[in-house]
């Protein structure tokens, strides 16, 4: 009986002393058979070579200001659609504001009365001029830049525009609010294009109704800077 248990020891303490072994194994504390860390760091897998293209991109001049021409058409309500010719002049206070005075004209034509009525006339030739003076206040809101071809961008932005001023016409002088927007396209570092939409308001009574009308014009111009 006593053999017995000797050998069931025996059995017992191999089983023991084995299972030691595998654990330490396991948890990696036997550092004498790992082998040593790689002062090495891992090689770049992709290359890449990339082909830098020269562009010539136009800078506005660092002159603040800003003069040029525009002619568009503008609609006075009642009086139909007809050319609009003027001048602006613009300082810039910063890269984003900016302040601009303009000049524009145009010419009425005869009201939906004035045709059906066969003779009748609200005013006079001479009185059928518009001529408006603003001054206003822009702030771009969007520059951006447009590429065209491969080696040659063009910068550019999108500005909202807005102010006070007066308008002759129809014999009277009317104070003017006006609000728009404009595209700046910079064609090179003093010369720019400019594509404008702007609504002028004024109040009229030539039908015995006082009342506000909206006068839309679109235009197109240019200026350079100096």
């Amino acid at each position: 009986m006593e053999s017995r248990f000797r050998v069931l020891f025996l059995i017992v303490a191999m089983i023991g002393l084995s299972g030691c072994a595998a654990t330490k194994n396991l948890f990696g504390f036997d550092n004498e058979s790992a082998p040593p860390p790689s002062a090495e760091g891992p090689g770049q897998v992709i290359d890449p070579e990339v082909e830098r293209r020269e562009i010539k991109e136009p800078a506005i001049d660092r002159e603040d200001f800003e003069i040029g021409a525009f002619a568009g058409i503008m609609s006075i309500e009642d009086f139909g659609s007809d050319i609009v010719y003027g001048a602006r002049l613009a300082y810039h206070i910063t890269d984003g504001f900016f302040v601009e005075g303009t000049v524009g004209r145009t010419e009425a034509g005869l009201t939906s009365f004035e045709v059906l009525s066969g003779g009748a006339r609200l005013i006079t030739d001479s009185q059928r001029t518009l001529t408006y003076y603003n001054l206003n206040l822009g702030y771009n809101i969007l520059p951006g830049e447009v590429f065209i071809g491969e080696g040659r961008a063009y910068n550019t932005n999108l500005y909202l525009i807005a102010g006070l001023g007066s308008t002759r016409f129809a014999g009277d002088d009317r104070f003017t609010v006006n609000f728009g927007a404009g595209y700046r396209f910079l064609l090179t570092d003093s010369v720019a294009l400019h594509l404008d939409f702007r609504d002028h308001l004024f109040d009229i009574d030539l039908l015995g109704e006082e009342k506000t009308v909206h006068n839309l014009e679109g235009h197109l111009g240019f200026t350079v800077f100096f």
